[in-house]
């Protein structure tokens, strides 16, 4: 089990107590540090069965300033959170072949 996650988001340490909680030590990718590759993210996608376009986190300010008003395809919404990992939905959490945002953090328990 792998999740990206963030440590200053309160949902994502919820997420990721919910894990330990269950028993498992998941890898922790810090994300922000180490932005996930566009093969890295490709495969993430596939798994949330979901577009690029819909894990951005329009709440955030880069979002806000230069992209609201662009429409995008997938493939370059797939470049700009490559480029800008802090708009990219957390926590992302993988099992396997699927994944969910943890968004409520109770998400993840689909997993087990």
């Amino acid at each position: 089990m792998k999740i990206y996650h963030n440590p200053r988001c309160r949902k994502s340490r919820e997420a990721l107590n919910i894990i330990q909680n269950y028993g498992v030590d998941p890898e922790i990718v810090l994300y922000l540090e180490m932005p996930p590759t566009l093969k890295e993210l490709k495969d993430v996608l596939d798994k949330l069965g979901m577009g690029a376009g819909e894990i951005v986190r329009r709440e955030e300010k880069l979002y806000k300033q230069e992209y609201s008003d662009k429409d995008l395809s997938d493939d370059q919404w797939l470049r700009i959170l490559a480029d800008n990992p802090k708009l990219i939905q957390r926590p992302i959490v993988v099992k396997g072949k699927k994944a969910v945002i943890g968004r409520p953090p109770e998400s993840v328990q689909a997993l087990f």
